[in-house]
């Protein structure tokens, strides 16, 4: 993997790549527990969304998104960190305690799962996120249907933090807060 990945930020010029990506993403048959959002509702985004979307993980101080490109400028997976503040609001409702960084949107193309693409991903979003000041931890969370995701997670050094959500649209189900503590 090493020698033929070049894990990166993306920059704002790649938008339709982003955009490409994601919608990649959210066609995979694992979207309904990995992501909260459709496929639809991303397809339907105008340019600018994904315009701005990729200029603000490019070079934000409070999201950045990595991706795994390959030698051809194929890429073989994405990741991003969001900067979570003390006392905001998070995606589920609830009210962040701590500075904290947040993983979401984790895919990898289904051809380069298992060849360490998800974990040099992992290792660059998470090295970025200790390198910000007062970040002590890494949060994700992961659909109690989703083993492989919570598999790897786990391995990589993920805890549960006994924390979980009902999942939007689904209160039946629920996401497990996953976290990793600074070193």
């Amino acid at each position: 993997m090493e020698h033929e990945y070049v894990v990166r930020t993306v920059r704002a010029e790649e938008w339709p790549q982003v955009r490409e990506l994601r919608l990649a993403a959210l066609r995979d048959p694992a979207a309904p527990v990995a992501f909260l959002e459709t496929y639809e509702d991303a397809a339907a985004k105008p340019d600018s969304y994904w315009q701005e979307r990729a200029a603000g993980a490019s070079r934000g101080l409070l999201a950045r998104q990595f991706v795994a490109e390959g030698p051809h400028g194929d890429w073989a997976g994405s990741v991003t960190v969001l900067v979570e503040e003390a006392g905001a609001g998070d995606v589920f409702g609830g009210v962040i305690e701590q500075r904290q960084a947040h993983v979401v949107g984790v895919f990898v193309r289904p051809e380069r799962r298992g060849s360490g693409v998800t974990e040099a991903l992992f290792e660059a979003a998470v090295a970025w996120a200790w390198s910000l000041e007062g970040l002590e931890r890494v949060r994700l969370y992961v659909h109690e249907n989703n083993p492989r995701a919570q598999a790897f997670y786990l391995r990589f050094g993920f805890e549960r933090s006994g924390g979980a959500v009902p999942v939007p649209g689904d209160p039946s189900s629920r996401e497990y807060e996953l976290v990793l503590k600074k070193p």
